[in-house]
């Protein structure tokens, strides 16, 4: 692999990093977006006992090829510059700007929503039923999550050994915010509490106990579930497609523009809860969103139509 290429997925990194920061946007639904994705979950899937004996019997070099390390070393330093560097950014956006940031974002996942649907394929009128009926399916589940408010946190390092693992399975699942999941979970505050005292130095050992198990079970969620999204893109393409393409659908709600702040003593946006309503007049307000909005769709569709012409005029490589 290139240093070019090094450099489009530390790229690819930073826009996941940055639509992390987004509540109710997803790193894995930009990792589908770019094309990435199915390269991801193939990459994470092969974290496994073969992986440990290589490394065991010091075929480093070959361990690296299996896991595709470069590409995810790359992937991971855009990640986590992308979070370090528009945290800040995001957040005044988020606060200040709300409805125009949340227009953004609709645009650009209601264009991509288009694209990852077109990656569908479909031979017969019934296959392509079952495509529509699954990807209703996708909206609908990524719907009730994104409405639910949150469940109230529980004692006790099985939970938060399970929320690691389904925040961290929601956090590769297009169209649903792992971030959200914690939320809901009730263990964002105190598992990015316990963050920032590490990153103090003022840590305590339950801390610590704590934060080990909870990304013990964000490890042992993401091998596994990445291992079986792995065997569903394989098996049932076009149904998974359609599954995933459903979920950023879903999320629309999450994002729709014109929300109505029902919790304004509420100062953390994460916590906040909101409720979308329709516009009653076309103000300045609508038209801006509107403006961005569609700003967004154009540039999406732009891109793909730059990115298909690209792929057209290059010549393909001899395996």
């Amino acid at each position: 692999m290139s240093f070019k290429k090094d450099l489009r997925y530390a790229a690819c990194g930073l826009l996941m990093g940055s639509a992390d920061i987004v509540p109710g946007v997803s790193g894995g639904t930009v990792a589908l977006i770019l094309g990435i994705y199915t390269r991801l979950v193939e990459a994470i899937s092969r974290f496994d006992t073969r992986l440990i004996a290589l490394v065991a019997r010091g075929k480093l070099h070959d361990a690296a090829l299996r896991v595709d390390l470069r590409f995810l070393i790359a992937l991971g330093l855009g990640i986590v510059t992308g979070i370090a560097s528009f945290a800040t950014l995001m957040h005044h956006f988020l606060e200040h700007y709300l409805s125009y940031t949340m227009a953004a974002f609709f645009g650009l996942i209601l264009a991509s929503s288009w694209l990852v649907a077109r990656m569908v394929r479909r031979e017969t009128a019934w296959s392509y039923l079952g495509a529509v009926v699954i990807g209703i399916v996708g909206a609908s589940v990524a719907l009730a999550i994104v409405t639910q408010h949150s469940l109230g946190s529980r004692p006790g390092n099985v939970y938060t050994f399970g929320c690691g693992a389904i925040a961290i399975c929601a956090m590769i699942l297009p169209g649903i915010s792992g971030a959200y999941i914690l939320v809901l979970l009730g263990k964002y505050s105190e598992i990015t509490g316990i963050i920032k005292d590490v990153v103090h130095l003022d840590v305590t050992y339950q801390g610590l106990i704590t934060l080990g198990v909870f990304a013990l079970g964000c490890g042992v969620g993401l091998v596994l579930f990445s291992k079986f999204l792995r065997w569903l893109l394989a098996r049932w393409n076009a149904e998974t497609i359609s599954l995933l393409c459903g979920f950023m659908i879903g999320s629309l709600y999450r994002i729709w523009p014109f929300q109505r702040d029902l919790t304004p003593e509420v100062d953390k946006i994460q916590f906040k809860r909101f409720q979308p309503f329709w516009p009653s007049e076309l103000n300045s307000e609508v038209i801006i969103c509107l403006v961005i909005a569609i700003s967004a769709i154009v540039v999406v569709l732009v891109l793909d139509r730059f990115a298909q012409r690209k792929n057209q005029h290059e010549p393909q490589a001899v395996s």
